[in-house]
């Protein structure tokens, strides 16, 4: 069975093919709606069971965040995990409808999926912020850096939001570079058609 896309990202990020093979996995794919039910994550704010995303329902997401939204219904990754905490995003759309994601990889997922839902808010972590926990600040506020040499959440390509312009050039490392949320959205979209044309072409050499 193929492995998961998580796994294989994580892979590719890393740039080893031996790495990509030792995450094969012969458990079947998990889709999201699966991946809540296994884990437990049966109802939403208004104690609703979920069967569709987005179906969470909150008027003020970002109190007591982490703890409502603690993983991506996506990919399944903690969201308070020290590994994604500062790579996290949430969209609260004008429905109250709440989609919370860890990175921008999985937001781009959810924008494309539901355009018939309008944004009343986007968020993302301050990866530039001090504190262990970082917080999310609307995204017009953000400068997000994109670093080909760093792999990022979900993605060989890192997209790190900082809410200071100077943290972000200051992290920046050889051909990186410091854009907008729409920038770095149409940078999303454009990694994730390479990275599942690798996923694919790596699949396909597994079963040679």
């Amino acid at each position: 069975m193929p492995m998961k896309r998580r796994e294989i990202l994580t892979a590719l990020a890393a740039g080893s093919l031996a790495a990509f093979e030792s995450a094969a996995s012969d458990r079947a794919p998990t889709k999201p709606w699966q991946w809540i039910e296994q884990r437990g994550v049966e109802e939403d704010v208004a104690g609703t069971p979920l069967q569709f995303l987005p179906s969470l329902r909150d008027s003020h997401p970002l109190v007591d965040e982490l703890g409502k939204f603690p993983a991506c219904p996506y990919c399944g990754m903690s969201r308070g995990h020290e590994k994604w905490r500062r790579t996290r995003h949430l969209i609260h759309y004008l429905d109250d409808s709440v989609d919370p994601t860890c990175s921008i990889h999985c937001a781009a997922l959810s924008l494309g999926l539901n355009l018939d839902l309008v944004p009343k808010a986007i968020y993302a972590a301050d990866a530039g912020s001090d504190l262990e926990i970082p917080p999310l600040v609307e995204v017009a506020g953000l400068h997000y850096l994109i670093d080909p040499s760093r792999p990022g959440t979900m993605t060989r390509r890192s997209k790190w939001a900082y809410a200071e312009r100077a943290r972000a050039r200051a992290a920046a490392t050889g051909h990186a570079e410091v854009v907008d949320f729409d920038q770095a959205l149409r940078a999303a979209y454009e990694d994730m058609a390479e990275d599942t044309i690798l996923i694919r072409r790596r699949r396909a050499e597994m079963r040679g």
